[in-house]
């Protein structure tokens, strides 16, 4: 193994909390009919410009879409300083990956100078070769587009790669390029959706993810 590819929402960062209060807050300014926490939390891992039609069962013309997406954004900034953190221990479980000479990578259904200015805030970015968001590919989660772009980048291959990721979408994307596949459990979807999608390896909690450094398709279950 060479790389691993981690998602960001739920992932490395606890911004469950973050989306929820953008996205009600967003719908409710549209007048819209609010989302629950688990339609949100269902939908956090594939990006708003997909998400949200799905919420609003496709009725909503383009102005208004531009216009929720708009709202969205900016309740977004406002809540993220105060509600997005790291998961504990993740920024040792980076640092040992890192020094271990893989390379690490993030691929996130956020466009990509958000999933900066995030990554900054939390003081990640600096294990991270590279990070692409939805802005930087055709086709969305589960598509592995994300994941190829950076096997091509990188001169990889798939198979030298592994994709961590909190939601299903994550593991059908990895599977779909490829890859190796690890679950966690600290994200957006639960463990029998998670294990139902069958990943290669699930993460009980982050400490975990040390087992990276060594991975093998161990089914650790």
């Amino acid at each position: 193994m060479k790389a691993i590819i981690f998602d960001f929402d739920g992932t490395l960062a606890d911004s469950g909390e973050c989306g929820l209060l953008a996205t009600q807050k967003g719908f409710k300014e549209c007048n819209l009919s609010i989302p629950t926490k688990k339609e949100v939390d269902y939908y956090m891992g594939i990006p708003i410009e997909q998400s949200f039609h799905e919420m609003t069962n496709h009725t909503l013309d383009e102005g208004q879409f531009k216009k929720l997406l708009q709202l969205f954004r900016q309740a977004y900034k406002t809540f993220e300083e105060q509600t997005i953190t790291a998961f504990p221990h993740l920024d040792e479980v980076l640092d040992t990956l890192q020094k271990q000479g893989l390379l690490l990578f993030v691929v996130s259904s956020k466009k990509t100078d958000v999933l900066y200015r995030n990554l900054q805030k939390l003081q990640l970015d600096r294990f991270f070769t590279d990070w692409i968001g939805s802005d930087q590919v055709e086709h969305y989660k589960p598509h592995p587009d994300g994941i190829l772009k950076i096997v091509e980048r990188y001169s990889l291959k798939a198979t030298e790669c592994v994709m961590v990721g909190d939601a299903i979408f994550d593991i059908q994307m990895g599977k779909a390029a490829g890859c190796e596949t690890v679950a966690v459990n600290w994200g957006s979807h639960s463990k029998e959706q998670l294990l139902k999608e069958e990943p290669s390896f699930f993460a009980h909690e982050v400490k975990d993810l040390y087992h990276l450094m060594n991975f093998k398709v161990a089914n650790m279950f």
